[in-house]
C-alpha cells in the first residue's frame, strides 16, 4: 500500500524560507511522477510543481524561480524548497505521485496517491 507523510509545514515571515518533504513508501515501481499541489481558503487546489523519474521538473508559473522540487531516490523522499515565499503562498501543501507513469501532467485527477497535507502560513 503506498503511503506519502509530509513534514516541514509551518508559519514563516515573508520573504523567509521553508522546505517540505515528502516521504513516499510501498512502492517498487523504478518510474514516477512526483508533485506537490496546494489549496489556499476558499480557493481550488492548484497544482505547484512535479518531477519526473528522469529527474525533469516543472513548475507553476506563481512559483517559478522561488520554488525547488527535488527527490532523494535512497530515503524515497520527495523535497519542496520554498524560498522568497509571500502570504499568497499561504495553504496547504499536499504531496501527490502517480507510480506507474514515466511521465507528469499538471491536472489533480493524474494522480492516484495523496498525502494528508501540511499547513504553511506566511505572514506579511
Amino acid at each position: 500500500q503506498v503511503q506519502l507523510v509530509e513534514s516541514g509545514g509551518g508559519s514563516v515571515q515573508a520573504g523567509g524560507s521553508l522546505r517540505l518533504s515528502c516521504v513516499v513508501s510501498g512502492y517498487t515501481s523504478s518510474r514516477y511522477c512526483m508533485g506537490w499541489f496546494r489549496q489556499a481558503p476558499g480557493k481550488e487546489r492548484e497544482w505547484v510543481a512535479y518531477i519526473v523519474t528522469d529527474g525533469r521538473t516543472n513548475y507553476a508559473d506563481s512559483v517559478k524561480g522561488r520554488f525547488t522540487i527535488s527527490k532523494d531516490n535512497a530515503k524515497n523522499t520527495l523535497y519542496l524548497q520554498m524560498s522568497s515565499l509571500k502570504p499568497e503562498d499561504t495553504a496547504v501543501y499536499s504531496c501527490a505521485a502517480n507510480l506507474r507513469a514515466g511521465f507528469c501532467v499538471t491536472g489533480r485527477s493524474f494522480y492516484p496517491d495523496w498525502g494528508q497535507g501540511t499547513q504553511v502560513t506566511v505572514s506579511s
